[in-house]
């Protein structure tokens, strides 16, 4: 398979890269919205299921936490197939928000939070606001979630379009749902607009962003030229890998110079994740915290690989903590 080929020969060009951690290493400690994480990895929202579905293939008790599948009012049953392809540089999804909807996810999945062996963070869509405000109540509710994502890559019903097209309209939806989550902190997670990036995360750090998450899939779309037909049934889709990786770099640099850092608010960095290289220069560019997900299709063993090499990476530095590596990248001027 391209993507398993293509995070294998990362991996081979880095020794760090099979550097397994035999127990948890303090030097990744992270504090992440009040919460004290064992290190700063989180498992992306839609990569680990809804609370513990992958601890048969993932060590959930070695990584800092787990965003949940994005949990919307009704249950979706999502696309047709097919909804994930391959690409020369990482993977095209358009699922279509399948889930089981808010009060199935809170009386069937929410229990099981309590035995989980790391932080787990809610995550919320929708198609309009009030939608999001009835699922974040739902999430209020449930003591055990600490933090939710909001997903704003949704079709506002009103007009048409994104909510994370238009900081003004993501204001909106980011205050009517911080209204409804007095004791839950609220990350929002952000589209990969360069142009826009830090406009649309002061508009959200504005309206009572708690943390941002940078950032989302790229939209794209695949062609079987033997068929001439789109591989993916809805067309296109979310373009996710490691294609994304630099420029969810450059987004998160961005955002962070632009506002987050002045406001002391944690950035998230998703987008390409496979190596810990990867993920230090994330934190170098300013997250606090990192998610891998496309990379666990291919091999569920990566975060261990990457926890181990980004340890011995930060000690290097001469640190006592990855937090001091955060934003720390040095740029001539």
């Amino acid at each position: 398979m391209i993507l398993v080929n293509i995070l294998v020969t990362h991996a081979a060009r880095v020794r760090y890269d099979f550097t397994v951690p035999t127990k948890p290493d303090n030097i990744l400690r992270t504090e992440l919205l009040g919460v004290l994480l064992r290190n700063p990895l989180l498992l992306a929202a839609g990569t680990a299921g809804y609370v513990d579905e992958l601890a048969g293939v993932v060590d959930l008790s070695l990584v800092g936490g787990l965003v949940s599948k994005s949990i919307t009012g009704e249950e979706r049953a999502g696309n047709p197939a097919w909804r994930v392809v391959e690409t020369t540089g990482g993977m095209l999804n358009a699922v279509g928000l399948a889930n089981v909807g808010a009060e199935r996810f809170e009386q069937e999945m929410a229990p099981r939070i309590a035995g989980s062996p790391c932080a787990v963070f809610g995550s919320i869509a929708g198609s309009s606001v009030e939608e999001y405000v009835a699922v974040a109540q739902m999430f209020e509710r449930v003591e055990t979630v600490p933090a939710v994502e909001l997903n704003v890559s949704c079709p506002n019903v009103h007009d048409g379009r994104l909510f994370g097209d238009d900081a003004a309209a993501l204001g909106e939806l980011v205050g009517a749902v911080r209204a409804a989550l007095p004791t839950t902190k609220l990350i929002v997670k952000l589209p990969p607009s360069i142009n826009e990036i830090v406009a649309l995360s002061r508009s959200a750090i504005d309206a009572g962003a708690d943390a941002l998450t940078i950032a989302n899939t790229i939209p794209a779309m695949a062609i079987d030229i033997e068929t001439r037909r789109p591989k993916l049934a809805n067309i296109t889709g979310g373009l996710s890998g490691p294609a994304v990786h630099p420029v969810a770099v450059r987004l998160i640099h961005l955002a962070f110079t632009g506002c987050a850092r002045e406001a002391g608010v944690p950035i998230i960095g998703v987008g390409g994740v496979t190596m810990w290289r990867d993920a230090a220069e994330f934190i170098l560019a300013g997250a606090s915290a990192f998610g891998v997900g496309t990379a666990l299709f291919a091999d569920p063993r990566t975060p261990r690989r990457i926890l181990g090499g980004l340890a011995r990476w930060t000690r290097a530095q001469g640190v006592g903590s990855i937090a001091d590596l955060v934003g720390a990248v040095e740029i001539a001027t």
